[in-house]
C-alpha cells in the first residue's frame, strides 16, 4: 500500500495503512533495537554451508538444530534458547540469533559459515475488481478453474482476522491431504478457509512471539482480496456497495504473521517462506519489500527461490516509491513482480469555487452537506509561507485561522492523507483540499477522511491556489456525488507504483505486470465507521500491497486449472496474455496522463480470461537459473547457499541476463547487434501454427528466426532467435525505446512479450 501511516481515532473516521515510510521504519525499528541494547544484542541472520554434521548421514531435522546450536558464542550469561530465534531448514541453511557485534564478528571466522548480517527491517509495501477483471460467477476464468479450489495461497503479513465473514468457510472442502500447517489462534479456530495461522514476530519489550492476530489490517485486507468468501452487501459509508470477494474465493488461506508496527524482519521473512515450503502452500503472497540489492542478500529473493523450485508460485508487490525510475523492490525473475492500476469505479466528490469553476476529487466520507452554503477557502501555505503547515502536519496549523474554512493542503512530506485531515479538523476547519504533488499528477485516492475532503489532481490544485491567491474573499465547497462504476479511461499505472529498469539484474524487464491496486475495498478487522453491531467491516486502501493479492488470487486460479505448470509457465501465461490499451483504445496512461512505458506497466494490465489459455508458455526450470546467476557475477559461494546444493560457475554455462528464457526481453546496447535465445511451451491445441508480428523500438530493427513455429503435439517445445540491432550513434530524447513481439495463431491466441531496448 502506499507509503503512508494512519492513526486510529477513538471517535471519528479510522484508518490505519501500513506500509510505513521508510523513515518510520527505520525510526521504529530503531525503537524496537533500543531495547536490546542494554546487553548490546541484535538480531542477526546466519547463513552456513550445507555440510552433514555426521559424514555420510542424511541428518535428521534434530541434527541440523544441534549443528546450528554449535555456532552460538559462550554462554556470558545468556542462555542459548533465548539467543536462537529461527532455525532455516527448507529455504536456506542457517539461522537467525541475538549477537552482539563482536560475537558476530567472530562467528563469521568459524568454519562453514557463509556469512553473518545483521537483518533488514523490510517495510509493508474487492467489491469491483473481480467484474473488471472479467471474474463472473459460473463464466469465463472462475468457471474453468473451479475458483482455485484446492490450491492454497500462503500470505506473508500483518496477521488476520479469523472471524470476519470473508474467511467463512460455508461451502469450502477440507484442505488437500499434502497440508501439514499449524493454527496458532488462542481462543479462536482455523476453518477449510482459513487453514492455518502462525506467527514468527516477537513482542520487543517482552520478546514473546506475538500471536497471528491482525493488529493493524494490512493481513486481512491482502489475504481477503486474494482468496475471500463471498459477503454481501459490503461497503464503506455506503460507497462501493456490492459483493466482496477474493479471485480465488474457493482456495485455502494460510497466514504466516512476520510483521509488527516496527515493520517486518527479515529473519520472520525468512522462517515464514522456510515454513510454508514444509506445510504445502501453492502461492506465496507478500506485499512488502525493501530496497533493490543483490539477489543473494535478499531475504525474499533467496526465500522465493527455494519456493519456486518446490513448485511454489511467488508473487509480491513492486513498491510504493514511484513514479521515479529505479525505485523498484522484488526484481529476481523468480518473483512475478506486480505494479499497482486503477479500476473502473471512483467515489467522485466535486469542488467548487466562489467564480464558478469546479473541479471533480475523491472521498471516501461523503456527508450531506448543504449545496447552498460557500465556505472561505484558505491555502495553508499562503499566508504563513511555512513549508510545514503547507502540508497540514501534525500541529502545524496552530498559528493559522482556519476555524470555519475549507483548508487547501499539499500532498506529501511523509504526513499521512487523512492525517492531515485530522489537522484541519482540530483546527476548528469545516473541509479540506487536498492536492497533489507534481509527481503525483492526475493519480488521486478515496479515503475514508474525518471530514468532508476532497483529493484533487496537481493540475486542478495550482487552478484552486491560483483562485485563492487572487480573490479578494475566496470561498468555495464540496459536494458529494457517491460512487460512479463504469469510468473509461481505465486501467492506468497510478504514480505511486514503482518503476524500473531492474537495477540488480538489467537484462530482465520488471515489473512484469500490473493489477488493480487503486481504491480497493476488502476486509479490515475494525469499523472505520465505528460500527459495533458487524463484523463485516471493511475498507478501502491503495497501494501495490493491495496489486499484489489480485495477483496471488489469479496464480491460485491458473494452479488450479493447470496443476502441472511450473511456476515459470503460470508467470508466462499471466505475462503474455496482458493487455495494454484501456477502454477507450488508447493505450494505458500513467500519473501524467501520458502513455505509460513498459517500465512502469511490464508486460501490461493482468488478463485472467485470457491466461487461463495462453496458447504458449516461455517455461523455466529452477536449474535453469543457474547459469544467469553465474552471468550475474556471483561467487560460487552465494550462488551454493541459494540454490543449496555446490555450484562451481566455472564448470557451468554462465549466460547474460538477457538469455534468461524470460516472457519478455530487456536488451541492452553495449555492441550495435545481439542475439538471443527463447524456447516456447505448446499448452494450447496439438496441431497449431504461430507467426510472429514484430513491433521494433524507435532505432533498432528486430529480426525473428524461424518467422514460423508449428506445433504437432501437446507440450511440444520449439526454439526461436531474436537478434537486435541498431544504428550505431541512434539517439532519442530517453535513452530507452520499446515494442513487442507477439507470435499469433490461427486460433486466436496472442502471445505478447515486451521489449525494452536500453542505449
Amino acid at each position: 500500500m502506499e507509503n503512508k501511516k494512519f492513526t486510529f481515532l477513538p471517535t471519528i473516521v479510522i484508518v490505519f495503512l501500513i506500509s510505513l515510510s521508510s523513515i518510520l521504519v527505520h525510526s521504529e525499528a530503531n525503537t524496537a533495537a533500543d531495547a536490546n541494547k542494554e546487553s548490546g544484542l541484535e538480531t542477526y541472520i546466519v547463513f552456513v554451508d550445507k555440510i552433514e554434521p555426521q559424514a555420510g548421514v542424511i541428518p535428521q531435522s534434530r541434527d541440523w538444530d544441534s549443528y546450528y546450536q554449535s555456532f552460538l558464542p559462550a554462554s556470558n550469561g545468556i542462555l542459548s534458547s533465548q539467543r536462537m530465534l529461527h532455525l532455516y531448514r527448507n529455504v536456506v541453511s542457517g539461522f537467525a540469533a541475538k549477537l552482539t557485534a563482536e560475537e558476530a564478528k567472530v562467528m563469521e571466522e568459524k568454519y562453514g559459515v557463509v556469512s553473518v548480517r545483521p537483518e533488514e527491517v523490510l517495510p509493508l509495501h474487492t467489491t469491483r475488481s473481480p467484474n473488471f477483471l472479467g471474474l463472473v460467477q459460473n463464466n469465463g476464468n472462475w468457471k474453468n478453474s473451479d475458483l482455485g479450489k484446492g490450491v492454497i495461497i500462503g500470505v506473508l503479513d500483518t496477521g488476520i482476522t479469523p472471524d470476519h465473514p470473508s474467511f467463512s468457510d460455508h461451502g469450502m472442502p477440507p484442505p488437500p491431504a499434502k497440508w501439514k500447517g499449524k493454527c496458532e489462534l488462542n481462543g479462536s479456530t482455523c476453518n477449510n478457509k482459513l487453514i492455518g495461522a502462525r506467527s514468527f514476530v516477537f513482542d520487543v519489550k517482552t520478546s514473546q512471539k506475538l500471536s497471528p492476530f491482525d493488529e493493524e489490517g494490512h493481513g486481512t485486507h491482502t489475504a481477503s482480496t486474494a482468496a475471500g468468501s463471498s459477503v454481501y452487501g459490503a461497503n464503506v459509508f455506503r460507497q462501493a456497495k456490492g459483493t466482496a470477494v477474493g479471485m480465488a474465493p474457493m482456495a485455502h488461506i494460510a497466514m504466516y504473521r512476520v510483521c509488527t508496527p516496527f515493520g517486518c524482519p527479515e529473519s520472520a521473512i525468512l522462517a515464514a517462506m522456510d515454513s510454508a515450503v514444509e506445510d504445502g502452500v501453492d502461492v506465496l503472497s507478500l506485499s512488502l519489500g525493501g530496497p533493490s540489492i543483490p539477489f543473494y542478500a535478499d531475504s525474499i529473493a533467496v526465500g522465493a527461490f527455494a519456493a519456486v523450485q518446490n513448485g511454489i508460485f511467488v508473487s509480491c508487490s513492486a513498491g510504493n516509491s514511484g513514479p521515479e525510475y529505479k525505485s523498484l523492490s522484488n526484481e529476481a525473475p523468480w518473483i512475478l513482480t506486480v505494479g499497482a492500476s486503477t479500476i473502473d469505479r471512483k467515489i467522485r466528490t466535486t469542488v467548487r469555487l466562489g467564480n464558478g469553476q469546479s473541479f471533480q476529487g475523491e472521498s471516501v466520507f461523503q456527508p450531506e452537506v448543504s449545496l447552498e452554503v460557500l465556505y472561505p477557502l484558505v491555502d495553508a501555505a499562503s499566508k504563513t509561507g511555512s513549508q510545514a503547515s503547507a502540508f497540514c502536519g501534525p500541529g502545524t496549523l496552530k498559528g493559522l485561522n482556519v476555524k470555519g474554512k475549507i483548508v487547501l493542503c499539499q500532498r506529501g512530506a511523509g504526513i499521512s492523507r487523512i492525517s492531515k485531515g485530522v489537522e484541519v479538523k482540530n483546527a476548528g476547519g469545516v473541509g479540506m483540499i487536498l492536492t497533489n504533488d507534481e509527481l503525483s499528477g492526475y493519480s488521486t485516492l478515496a479515503d475514508p477522511h474525518v471530514l468532508p475532503a476532497s483529493h484533487v489532481s496537481y493540475a486542478d490544485g495550482i487552478k484552486i491556489k491560483t483562485y485563492i491567491d487572487s480573490a479578494t474573499t475566496p470561498t468555495g465547497q464540496i459536494t458529494f456525488q457517491g460512487t460512479i462504476l463504469g469510468i473509461q479511461d481505465v486501467p492506468s499505472v497510478t504514480s505511486f507504483s514503482s518503476r524500473g529498469p531492474n537495477v540488480q539484474s538489467p537484462g530482465v524487464l520488471k515489473p512484469d505486470i500490473i493489477g488493480p491496486g487503486v481504491n480497493i475495498l476488502a476486509a479490515w478487522p475494525v469499523s472505520v465507521e465505528n460500527k459495533t453491531n458487524t463484523k463485516a467491516t471493511f475498507n478501502i486502501v491503495s497501494g501495490t500491497s493491495m496489486s499484489c493479492p489480485h495477483l496471488s488470487g489469479i496464480a491460485a486460479l491458473l494452479k488450479g486449472a493447470h496443476p502441472d505448470w511450473s511456476p515459470a509457465a503460470i508467470k508466462s501465461a499471466i505475462m503474455t496474455s496482458a493487455y495494454t490499451v484501456n477502454r477507450l483504445g488508447r493505450p494505458i496512461f500513467d500519473e501524467r496522463s501520458v502513455p505509460a512505458d513498459v517500465l512502469a506497466t511490464g508486460a501490461g494490465h493482468v488478463q485472467p480470461s485470457r491466461a487461463i489459455d495462453p496458447g504458449l508458455v516461455y517455461d523455466i526450470q529452477p536449474d535453469d537459473y543457474i547459469p544467469y546467476l553465474c552471468g550475474l557475477g556471483y561467487t560460487d559461494r552465494d550462488i551454493s547457499y541459494m540454490v543449496q546444493r555446490k555450484v562451481k560457475c566455472i564448470e557451468s554455462s554462465s549466460v547474460p541476463d538477457s538469455e534468461l528464457n524470460y516472457p519478455s526481453f530487456s536488451v541492452v546496447f553495449g555492441r550495435t547487434s545481439q542475439t538471443y535465445t527463447r524456447t516456447v511451451t505448446n499448452v494450447g491445441p496439438a496441431n497449431s501454427m504461430y507467426t510472429a508480428e514484430v513491433y521494433s523500438p524507435a532505432g533498432v530493427t528486430v529480426y525473428v528466426y524461424p518467422e514460423k513455429l508449428e506445433f504437432t503435439y501437446v507440450k511440444q517445445k520449439l526454439k526461436f532467435y531474436v537478434s537486435f540491432t541498431t544504428s550505431e550513434g541512434y539517439k532519442t530524447e530517453r535513452n530507452f525505446s520499446q515494442g513487442s513481439l507477439v507470435w499469433v495463431s490461427q486460433y486466436q491466441h496472442f502471445v505478447r512479450s515486451p521489449i525494452l531496448v536500453t542505449f
